[in-house]
């Protein structure tokens, strides 16, 4: 397979292929420069248009717009009542902001571990973390697969518990022909230029529960009882704070790139999992790695391409196959580090290792290998390639 490019030989590519990419297309401008040239930058007709189009792309009643995916976590949760000294089941294989929307309302988020073999919340381990101060179940569809929301739902009727799904890599995904956003009592995503749908930054929370629906939106704007565009159709300047809110408006400029880029979310979704069967394919009889599993009636988004690496069988763990990786110019990456190990979390409330043994050991083992929509066939050949020389580099 050649020398490493890490030892000095050619890389597999001449640039860097990157593990994410936003696209943008002359219609995504168009629409952008329609806002511009209108009289509404943000709290506009845009707003309410965007979130229409995305409740009805996600079967959901409701959809709410937010300034990004934290704020949508953060907007779920103060929606659905959560407050201090309430306690919020989260998996620790996530990005930190789905612990971190708890303990912005002063609950306590409580690590329950994962399904080795997909990385998702485990139903099992959630339902033993139960304690009578328990309020919330939030399940991340970790790499845009989603979780097992039958199991998850009637955990969550049994012991009255609020289900919300982190779906920030999930947007296009099904699970039993239900779209993902419809799935849970709540549901989060954002829109970052690196997910399934990008207006740079931006969020969304869907939901089936118009009071809930109301609350969130009073949120987002300080809590006031009216928006600018409110009081400008009523000729009234009137308004009053009910609660502490946030300023987490999404503008009109931004919800208009995302209504033009919904329409694109099937087609890029169904590419993603073109380039994901191409990777099943090169590694399946590949014993060096392994990538997680995908469940049974599962539509995965493939947000991210995760693998696990047999660290038994090469002579190098995931941080040197990383940088063989990165120098032949594939744009690996990690996700994640396991929240509760973060310094925050073991500072302030206390965890540690040990506490979710099997996040911790598939922490030491993954990479996400790029993938996105606009990759060509040649771009995934090469990721390929460099995987096969790296790894026959270092197999034992």
């Amino acid at each position: 397979m050649g020398t490493l490019a890490l030892h000095g030989g050619t890389p597999v590519r001449p640039t860097l292929l990157p593990y994410a990419r936003q696209s943008v297309s002359e219609e995504d401008i168009a629409a952008v420069n329609a806002v511009l040239r209108s009289g509404w930058w943000t709290t506009g007709p845009k707003v309410a248009e965007f979130e229409q189009a995305f409740a009805a792309a996600t079967q959901a009643k409701e959809a709410v717009a937010v300034s990004n995916g934290t704020a949508a976590l953060h907007v779920a949760l103060y929606g659905a009542g959560i407050t201090a000294g309430d306690e919020v089941i989260v998996p620790p294989m996530t990005f930190a902001a789905t612990a971190n929307a708890a303990a912005f309302l002063g609950a306590r988020p409580v690590f329950a571990d994962c399904d080795p073999s997909t990385l998702l919340l485990s139903p099992a381990e959630a339902e033993k973390k139960i304690t009578k101060k328990t309020k919330a179940i939030i399940a991340v569809d970790y790499a845009g697969q989603p979780c097992d929301y039958a199991a998850l739902r009637a955990i969550a009727q049994k012991h009255n518990l609020i289900l919300a799904a982190d779906a920030c890599h999930a947007l296009g995904g099904f699970s039993e022909g239900k779209p993902v956003g419809s799935l849970a009592d709540l549901s989060t995503f954002s829109f970052h230029p690196v997910k399934p749908l990008a207006t740079g930054e931006g969020g969304m929370v869907t939901t089936n529960d118009a009071r809930i629906a109301e609350r969130m939106r009073r949120f987002r704007n300080h809590c006031m009882t009216t928006d600018h565009r409110e009081r400008q159709e009523k000729g009234s300047w009137f308004y009053e704070v009910t609660d502490l809110g946030y300023n987490y408006r999404l503008t009109d400029i931004q919800c208009a790139l995302g209504q033009s880029q919904l329409k694109r979310v099937p087609t890029w979704t169904k590419r993603r999992q073109a380039i994901a069967r191409m990777y099943d394919q090169a590694f399946a009889t590949m014993e060096g790695l392994a990538p997680l599993h995908v469940r049974e009636q599962v539509e995965h988004a493939y947000h991210l391409y995760v693998v696990q690496l047999n660290l038994e069988r090469l002579t190098a763990n995931r941080n040197e196959i990383f940088q063989a990786l990165r120098a032949e110019n594939i744009g690996v990456n990690v996700h994640y580090i396991p929240v509760h190990l973060h310094p925050y979390y073991r500072k302030t409330f206390g965890t540690s290792e040990g506490l979710c043994p099997v996040a911790e050991q598939a922490f030491e083992r993954i990479i996400s290998l790029p993938i996105f929509a606009a990759m060509t066939d040649q771009d995934t050949d090469d990721v390929i390639e460099a995987v096969k020389k790296v790894l026959s580099h270092y197999a034992k």
